[in-house]
């Protein structure tokens, strides 16, 4: 197997090496438990990832690739064999879910698919995930409807009439790299075509005048017309979901990477600015910045401030982050490395406390967890490939 070494340049800082060290020793069991028992591992409020009852295969999975993601950068600084044969081990399942089970998938093939088939193809060169990765490209794009330009979220296509049908939500513009990188890949046009017209929907329908987010949008299920906002993970459909806001940040900010198109860098810059503006000195933000009064709602989700904390370096990279996102973008790690968010007991699988999973439940999660790797990762000299 030939791989495509990644070089790490930089140095941390005494509490990111510590945050980045524990990751690598938690990624290096749970890879190891998840394949031996390959369920979703989402969140968990004691950060037990494994009690998480949801098979592998059901439609409802967006989560597993977090760990093959971080095991896929552990190998890449370690060269540790034993993150890569974990990963691949899973590869009959990758393969089951957009083959034998491609009807019950969900527009988050984005999140699967990059961080398993595509960072795979681009670390080793292996045709076979490459062409992994395409299938699953190709089902991803059959959830595109014309009639509206957006990417169905949820449900199986052959329902219709249900609460999901004719719908789309803002954690879909992370799934679009693996559209654009589809396209690249094989020089058909419809894969990129389909990405930019839902990411045109989404400036357009879910970014409001104040740059705050709604967090999904329906559209009439006939016609396409947009009918209007909605809300499943933030408070009310009028309110500003904060991870909502950070996964704008960071898919509109790879969405100018993959096509030059300045309306989406400017989107992005929108919505990081609104997101600063609405910070306290706590940095890490409330989990919706428009809650009512009740201090028992107030609780914060350090899962937002680490994806934003990768859109943010992503604009950097870019050479579009001004000083107060730089600034913030190191606050942020600062923040989430402290001992007030960070876990480093070995016995506990997860390592970002204080996610936002439900109304108001805090929790380690999954995602939190791979993103405080991934900008550690960035901040430590690493191009992250498969975005």
């Amino acid at each position: 197997m030939s791989t495509a070494r990644i070089t790490f340049s930089k140095r941390l800082s005494p509490s990111r090496a510590l945050a980045y060290d524990t990751l690598v020793a938690k990624i290096r069991r749970n890879i190891a438990d998840l394949v031996a028992q390959p369920t979703t591992w989402s969140w968990a409020a004691d950060g037990d990832y494994s009690t998480w009852n949801e098979g592998f295969l059901d439609i409802g999975n967006w989560t597993t690739s977090f760990f093959t993601g971080m095991a896929l950068i552990a190998w890449s600084e370690t060269e540790d064999e034993h993150f890569i044969r974990h990963v691949l081990e899973l590869d009959p399942l990758y393969r089951a879910k957009v083959t034998g089970h491609a009807e019950d998938t969900m527009h988050d093939l984005g999140f699967l698919y990059s961080l398993y088939s595509v960072a795979l193809h681009k670390l080793t060169g292996e045709v076979r995930h490459r062409e992994l990765g395409l299938k699953a490209a190709e089902v991803l794009a059959a959830r595109f409807r014309p009639e509206g330009n957006y990417i169905r979220a949820w449900g199986r296509l052959d329902e219709t009439g249900t609460d999901w049908d004719a719908m789309a939500i803002i954690d879909c513009m992370m799934n679009l790299p693996l559209l654009y990188w589809a396209s690249q890949q094989t020089g058909d046009a419809r894969f990129k075509e389909i990405a930019v017209r839902h990411a045109d929907t989404t400036l357009k329908c879910f970014i409001r005048d104040d740059d705050s987010v709604f967090h999904a949008y329906r559209f009439d299920p006939l016609t396409g017309a947009p009918s209007g906002g909605e809300n499943y993970c933030g408070f009310s459909k009028d309110s500003h979901w904060a991870r909502g806001t950070a996964w704008a940040i960071y898919g509109f900010a790879m969405s100018y990477r993959w096509t030059g198109e300045r309306r989406y860098l400017d989107a992005s810059l929108r919505v990081a600015r609104k997101f600063l503006s609405l910070l306290d000195d706590e940095i890490v933000p409330v989990w919706d910045f428009r809650l009512p009064e009740d201090p028992a709602l107030h609780i914060r989700d350090s899962s937002a401030t680490a994806i934003a904390t990768c859109g943010f370096q992503e604009l950097e990279a870019l050479g579009h982050a001004d000083e107060a996102i730089v600034a913030a973008k190191e606050a942020f790690l600062d923040r989430l490395c402290s001992p007030a968010y960070l876990d480093t007991d070995p016995a506990v699988r997860g390592t970002l406390k204080h996610g936002q999973v439900g109304n108001p439940i805090q929790a380690y999660t999954s995602w939190g967890d791979y993103y405080l790797m991934e900008a550690l990762a960035r901040e430590n000299g690493m191009i992250i490939p498969w975005w």
